[in-house]
């Protein structure tokens, strides 16, 4: 005769385990798009250049840009300084909402759109997600 067996499910647990799982998922794609835009910003790649011209920007501003976000990530990825973590997120969100509204008021096409906000989405996402251990207050 087969005996079936009930195992209680912990769904807190499970859900700190997914809610982790979705942090660190969106946090190393974020850091990752944002972390090879500051390097490439650094080294005022070709296309970098481009894209500033287009936008109507100098060039100086690739590397203030590029600092900026190696900054960011570096203090969104590393533990502990939950205050710095604030600003490094909220320069970080600055940044791509400056990028969408620069390509969309020179009348970029869509496609030139998406990336900004999809790397927004992630950033946003990083920061709902963050443990309390990565938090204010």
């Amino acid at each position: 005769m087969l005996k079936l067996v009930w195992y209680p499910i912990r769904f807190g647990a499970l859900i700190v385990k997914m809610k982790s799982f979705a942090f660190w998922t969106t946090t190393c794609l974020a850091c990752l798009a944002m972390g090879a835009g500051g390097v490439m910003d650094l080294l005022h790649a070709e296309q970098v250049m481009t894209a500033l011209t287009h936008l109507g920007y100098p060039e100086y501003v690739a590397t203030i840009l590029g600092v900026g976000k190696l900054l960011g990530v570096a203090v969104v990825l590393v533990p502990g300084l939950p205050r710095l973590k604030e600003w490094a997120y909220a320069g970080l969100v600055i940044d791509l909402v400056g990028a969408f509204a620069s390509h969309l008021f020179v009348g970029d096409p869509i496609a030139d759109l998406i990336p900004p906000v999809v790397i927004l989405v992630l950033t946003l996402a990083s920061w709902v997600l963050r443990p309390a251990s990565r938090r204010l207050g």
